[in-house]
Parts: C-alpha cells; sequence; structure tokens
C-alpha cells in the first residue's frame, strides 16, 4: 500500500452522511462511549464500601480499581483492527453486549474475585467499543458536521470522568451500596443495544487483510509491560520488577516496529499502518494527545485526593468543584469548528497559552473556593482545544484507514492519562504526606503546567504546515 493511499481520501472510500439517523447514530455511540469512560472512576468512590462488604484485600481493590484500565489500554488498538475486519456496527454493538453482561455479573458479584474478573473482561468490552466510536463518526460525517461530532466525542470523554466521580458520590451518599454503581449501567447498556440495531449503519467489514497475530502479541506486551508497572506501582512502592518491566516494554515496542515492517514488507497489512502514522498532522496530533492528556488525568486526580483531603469536601462536593472545567471544556470543543477558518489554527498553541499558567493558579489557589473554580474552568478551557487537534491530526487519512488512526489516538491518550496520574500523582502523595496536599497541590501544578507546554509546543508543529483546500472541506 502506498502512502499516498493511506492520506489522500478517494472517492470509494469518501464517509457518507446519513441525514435521517446521523443524529441518533451519534447519540448512541457517544452514549455507549459515555458508559465506558464512567466506568472509569465510578468505582474508585465505592472502594471503601466495596472492601467492607466482600473484605477485599489491598491487592485486590487494587485490580478493582485497575484491572478494567489494564485491559482497556492494551486491547483499544486490537480493538480496532477488530472493527476493520468484521464491521465496525457489529464490533460496537459486540463490544457494549460484552460490556453490559459483565456489568451486570460485576453489580452481583459474590466475592472480590468474581468482582476482578468482570472488570477485566468489562474492559476488554469497552476496548472493543470504544474505537468504533471515532471510527463511525470520521466515516459518518464530514466538514462542519464532522467538527461537532469529534467537538461532542471529547466533551464525553472528560465529561464522563467528572461525571463518574459526582455520580458515585451521589449514590453511595443516599445508602444504596456499591453495587448500584454497576447495575445503574445496565439497563442503559441494554436499550442502547436494541436502538443501536435499528440505527447504526451496517457494513460487511474486511477492511483488512488479516488480524497480524504477531504484531497483536508484541505490541500488547509492550503496551502491558509499560501500563501494569506505572497503574500499580504507586501503590506498591514502585517494586524493581516495576522497572524491569517498563525497561522490557522499549524492547517490546522495538520487536513491534520490526514486525511491521516485516508485514509490510510481505504485502500484508500491519496492525497499525506506518503510512497511516505519516500523514500530515497525525505525529504531531499523536505527541500533543500524549501530554496534554497527561495533564487532565494528573489534575482529576490529585484535585480528588486534595479537595477530599485537606479540604474535607465529599465526594460529591469534590466533584461538583470540577464541573467548570468539563463545561469550559465542552464549550471550546463545541465553539472550535463554528469560528473562522482563519482562527481554527492558531486556536490550538493559544488553546495551551492558557492552559499553562492556570495550572500554576491552581496552586496558588489550592485554598479551594471560587478562585480553585475559576482556574479549574481555564483549564478546561484550554485543553479544550483537544478536539481540534483530534480533527486536525485525522483531517488527511483516508477513510478506509479510520479505524488505525482511531486506535492510534485512543491509546495514545489512554497512555496519557496513566503517565499523568502514575508521575504526578505519585509526586503528589508523596508531598502531601510530609507537608500537606495544599503544599503537594503548588508542586504538582507546577509539574502539570510543564507537560502543558510541552504539548503546546508540540502544536506548533500541527499548526504550521498547510493543508489542501481539499482536505479543509
Amino acid at each position: 500500500m502506498s502512502q499516498t493511499a493511506a492520506i489522500h481520501p478517494s472517492a470509494h472510500t469518501k464517509p457518507q452522511e446519513a441525514p435521517k439517523a446521523s443524529g441518533l447514530l451519534l447519540a448512541i455511540i457517544l452514549v455507549g462511549q459515555f458508559l465506558a469512560i464512567l466506568n472509569v472512576n465510578i468505582v474508585n468512590v465505592a472502594t471503601p464500601t466495596i472492601e467492607a462488604d466482600l473484605h477485599s484485600s489491598g491487592a485486590g481493590l487494587q485490580m478493582i480499581v485497575a484491572g478494567y484500565t489494564i485491559v482497556y489500554a492494551v486491547l483499544l488498538i486490537t480493538g480496532a483492527r477488530v472493527g476493520d475486519l468484521f464491521g465496525y456496527r457489529r464490533a460496537f454493538l459486540g463490544g457494549l453486549a460484552i460490556f453490559t453482561l459483565t456489568t451486570l455479573v460485576a453489580g452481583l458479584a459474590p466475592s472480590t474475585g468474581w468482582l476482578v474478573a468482570s472488570r477485566l473482561v468489562q474492559g476488554a468490552g469497552a476496548a472493543l467499543m470504544m474505537p468504533q466510536v471515532l471510527t463511525l463518526i470520521q466515516r459518518n460525517y464530514q466538514g462542519a458536521a464532522r467538527g461537532r461530532a469529534i467537538g461532542l466525542w471529547s466533551l464525553v470523554i472528560s465529561g464522563g470522568i467528572v461525571v463518574g466521580q459526582a455520580l458515585g458520590g451521589i449514590l453511595l451518599g443516599f445508602g444504596l451500596g456499591w453495587r448500584i454503581v454497576f447495575l445503574l449501567l445496565v439497563p442503559i447498556g441494554a436499550l442502547l443495544l436494541v436502538a443501536g440495531l435499528r440505527v447504526l449503519p451496517a457494513d460487511q467489514g474486511g477492511h483488512g487483510t488479516g488480524l497480524d497475530p504477531w504484531g497483536l502479541v508484541s505490541l500488547s506486551a509492550a503496551v502491558l509491560l509499560f501500563v501494569v508497572p506505572l497503574v500499580l506501582g504507586r501503590d506498591l512502592g514502585w517494586p524493581l520488577w516495576g522497572w524491569i518491566s517498563m525497561a522490557l516494554s522499549v524492547v517490546a515496542f522495538a520487536a513491534f516496529v520490526r514486525i511491521e515492517r516485516w508485514v509490510t514488507a510481505r504485502g500484508g497489512r500491519p496492525l497499525v499502518d506506518a503510512s497511516v502514522l505519516r500523514a500530515p498532522g497525525m505525529r504531531p496530533g499523536l505527541a500533543i494527545l500524549l501530554f496534554g492528556p497527561a495533564t487532565w488525568g494528573a489534575f482529576l486526580f490529585t484535585s480528588a485526593l486534595h479537595l477530599q483531603g485537606e479540604l474535607h469536601l465529599s465526594p460529591l462536593a469534590s466533584g461538583m468543584m470540577l464541573v467548570p472545567c468539563a463545561l469550559a471544556f465542552g464549550l471550546v470543543g463545541l465553539a472550535w469548528p463554528r469560528l473562522p477558518a482563519r482562527l481554527q489554527r492558531p486556536l490550538v498553541p493559544f488553546g495551551y497559552v492558557v492552559a499553562a499558567p492556570a495550572y500554576l493558579g491552581l496552586g496558588l489557589a489550592a485554598g479551594g473556593g471560587l478562585p480553585y473554580a475559576i482556574m479549574s474552568a481555564l483549564i478546561g478551557a484550554g485543553l479544550g482545544v483537544q478536539v481540534a487537534v483530534t480533527n486536525m491530526a485525522t483531517e488527511q487519512v483516508d477513510g478506509a484507514y479510520a479505524a488505525d488512526a482511531s486506535g492510534a489516538l485512543l491509546t495514545v491518550m489512554q497512555l496519557g492519562q496513566v503517565i499523568g496520574v502514575s508521575t504526578v500523582g505519585t509526586l503528589f502523595i508523596t508531598l502531601s504526606q510530609g507537608h500537606g496536599t495544599v503544599s503537594a497541590s503548588l508542586v504538582s501544578s507546577i509539574a502539570m503546567a510543564g507537560l502543558a507546554v510541552v504539548a503546546g509546543l508540540s502544536s506548533l508543529f500541527l499548526v504550521r504546515r498547510r493543508v489542501p483546500a481539499a482536505a479543509r472541506t
């Protein structure tokens, strides 16, 4: 396959608008995405009641919370390829069915082992479902409609995290027990399945030539070796095996690159097509979507610990303090496609110009109240340009290779959040143990501002390139 074929849209792969079903189609896939994102955080606030009810060990609680994230991160690119091979409709609905069924099992789990196992399979269902959302948007929307759809896609990602924290606090505040955080999602998932069978556009799949098993094994090993110590290392005191694992992840990733080159040379379809990654905008876009979400993940993690720690807010109150951030993020993301074309690209680095000092201001406003909410809103407004980043990174990728782009972007975003939580989160916890969360917030805010600066510098490489008029429209 030539580089040109992967970059320039062709007539037969051009996404087609579905005018009668487009609104309902978007609602179904975004609500499915919302459930998957919600499930990452809604469990966090329920861990004390799970521990008391199931008598879970510390390791068991870690796997209840982290197992979902680990499996989800490892299988995202594989989920994208499954959609490419067997059809995006089938993959989305199949992932949703697995997610819904295992959510029911989690809500009825009689023991810690059952709950951990259901969370692992639940993460696999989410990994199968989630890549199809962005792929379906890329293939079914174009122009301004595509920009608005990607804006809503990003809003759901950010809003699901905040709502997860707040909703978990509300449900537990009513004394409904930890099982309700799972069981509440089951009827929603069932309704989505019924609606999706009627609304999602049929596609036959077969866009790829195979699953690339060796690429799948090597990439999964690389991500697993990298993510597991980052997710569990903080609570385990960063043991030696974690550092060895992360070093081996570099070796596994190098092996993955060589395997993909070998598959390409033999005329096969690699798991991640190198030509797609060479499409203008993809590489700087991936860099931005690594460092930007790293600041986001670190911000949400440290804010929850600080607000519920030294400031003594309830889980619900701490979640509500982050609502201005999520709203500002969504407003910027939705407003971006409506701006004049000459302003859309410069808005991206400007967003990080806003976010970096806002992170510094967050440390100075660690006492909470209105100043903290204002800084939170400015952070959300600055990071809202990530919607534009996603759009620009994929605007010259052919719709036939949308799955490759979706899997790569989602995996990098997930890794960015894990890295942010693990690095800045560890720094915050270490400092708070000796000096309190107010002092720790000041130092961690400096680290988050530094990550935002790196994302902003990366964005300069994205916005300075020239885009053909055909791609802009």
